[in-house]
């Protein structure tokens, strides 16, 4: 059979869309574009916003009136946390955020019987990682590795921890095996990633933590550049810094949640840090590693967030000098406690959001204009016209003329910068 795959959200939900691609391959099936015929369409959706649920209707909407002879089959966390809206959109084959290999037979089931299906349970009760297949789309540079699924932060805009259920963790062998085989592929670089990978190896209680997990996977594939995914600031100790700093294939770029610059708001989104020890976090970062890139989420707008408590913010995020973040306005998630509290008038958020987006601009800017002059090893990734782009280690956006330059790594002297983006030279 023939199957088109549309994903929203975020680098795990991708990872799994390449997984079930990888099945349906292995099995004898062909994955083909969205927007071409196909005998059924899968719908990998997402739940974090209500905006995100409203995007996952309109996509099955989509399939239902533009391919009405083929199954459209749902699955991912809209589905798994809003089983009774999933169900109305009479799907073919509804699942949630479990047990791909199955979703998968469904697919098959509904393809050739054509009957409808459903198959959801309480992600609460899961304890098991569910083990899937490592890669995806081949010639990629990229690829991710999930080492972790659910989380036990419970914060106050976020209903994940119903979605993913609780912390499981890839057994440390199982990763290091993964992350061999995707070197073998030839990809360049990895993303470790998870719903939460930070608290990688809790449910193990063999003592590991994601320090060990980043050592062995870097040992592993030592021609390979390793990228964790995003970090709770808890994560970041002296000896995480002084063990991770010491392997040469990870990249110096961490992302570290913030999603607010105020102590207050914090609170009351339920995070398990402040600014303080935020702020201490990213200190030990920058005294490990040369000019790390670290990175950022800001929510704008959190309810009860006051013009004080959004200067605190904009003040905060100044003194963190990051090298780039992402600024969202807040969005009502309904079943996360914060769609009930008083909420910012949207033209506020909307407001703030643009404010710290412009201090987010100039604190780019200056983080790429101290990259120039210096050498950096750069994974090309797109080529148009003779001139490449690629990433270097910490991330910034490179460009370079060459040719033939696609999943090469190559040293580029960076000779000027935009703001945006960086421009060198091949050495």
């Amino acid at each position: 059979m023939r199957v088109a795959i549309y994903t929203l959200g975020c680098k795990v939900n991708q990872y799994e869309t390449q997984a079930i691609e990888k099945l349906l391959r292995e099995r004898g099936h062909t994955v083909t574009s969205f927007s071409e015929d196909a005998d059924a369409y899968v719908i990998n959706t997402c739940s974090v916003t209500a905006a995100s649920g409203q995007k996952s209707r309109q996509a099955v909407r989509r399939v239902q009136r533009e391919h009405p002879g083929a199954v459209a089959a749902v699955c991912g966390c809209y589905a798994q946390t809003s089983p009774e809206e999933a169900r109305a959109l009479g799907a073919d084959v509804l699942s949630g955020t479990g047990d791909r290999a199955g979703f998968v037979a469904l697919l098959e089931q509904a393809v050739e019987r054509r009957q409808k299906s459903e198959a959801l349970d309480d992600a609460r009760q899961r304890r098991e990682f569910e083990l899937l297949p490592a890669g995806g789309m081949s010639g990629r540079t990229r690829a991710m590795l999930k080492v972790e699924d659910g989380c036990d932060n419970f914060c106050s805009y976020c209903v994940i921890p119903y979605a993913r259920g609780p912390v499981r963790s890839e057994p440390l062998p199982d990763a290091v095996r993964q992350a061999r085989e995707l070197a073998a592929e030839g990809v360049k670089e990895i993303v470790v990633t998870g719903i939460e990978i930070s608290s990688w190896g809790r449910d193990l209680r063999d003592g590991q933590t994601l320090t060990d997990l980043a050592e062995a996977v870097c040992g592993a594939v030592p021609g390979v550049r390793i990228r964790l995914g995003s970090l709770e600031p808890r994560t970041v100790t002296a000896d995480f810094c002084r063990r991770l700093s010491d392997l040469p294939n990870l990249c110096p770029q961490f992302h570290l949640s913030l999603q607010s610059g105020c102590d207050e708001t914090l609170k009351r989104m339920r995070r398990r840090y402040d600014t303080a020890r935020y702020l201490e976090s990213a200190g030990l970062l920058r005294e490990y590693f040369d000019r790390p890139a670290i990175t950022t989420d800001l929510i704008a707008g959190f309810p009860g967030e006051t013009d004080a408590e959004f200067s605190q913010t904009l003040d905060f995020i100044r003194k963190c000098a990051f090298a780039r973040m992402h600024i969202f306005p807040y969005s009502p998630r309904p079943g996360a406690p914060a769609a009930e509290m008083p909420q910012v008038p949207k033209a506020v958020k909307e407001e703030r959001a643009a404010r710290a987006a412009a201090v987010a601009s100039e604190m780019r800017a200056a983080y790429l204009a101290g990259c120039v002059g210096g050498r950096y090893d750069v994974l090309f990734e797109q080529g148009r016209g003779g001139v490449f782009h690629g990433h270097a280690p910490n991330y910034a956006d490179v460009y370079a003329h060459g040719e033939n330059l696609r999943n090469e790594v190559r040293a580029v002297r960076i000779l000027s910068g935009d703001g945006a983006a960086l421009y060198g030279e091949i050495e």
